[in-house]
């Protein structure tokens, strides 16, 4: 496997959903690799978030919706597929905004 930014950009992913989930998101990355990207973001937020957690509020919800869709993103099994951190670093920021 050749180390480059696509790389990264997954890692990222998978530290945005671990940091959201509240543990490592290996039976998650498991189907999402095994199906679609649509089919992955059609996971109930409650399903993904951390469950010691309770359930944000609209507002807070969208934003970490946001964030794991961006996380999605950066997991698609292609890496060309797969957004570079130019792309993804924005996107992080403005869901922090407001």
């Amino acid at each position: 496997m050749e180390v480059n930014e696509k790389c990264d950009v997954y890692s990222f992913g998978v530290l945005a959903l671990e940091v959201i989930m509240g543990k490592h998101p290996g039976d998650l990355l498991i189907s999402v690799l095994s199906s679609t990207t649509s089919t992955a973001l059609d996971t109930p937020l409650r399903d993904i978030l951390d469950q010691r957690l309770s359930p944000p509020k609209d507002q807070v919800a969208e934003k970490v919706m946001f964030v794991v869709k961006l996380a999605f993103s950066c997991l698609q099994t292609n890496p060309q597929c797969r957004p570079t951190m130019q792309q993804v670093f924005p996107g992080a920021i403005n869901s922090k905004a407001g």
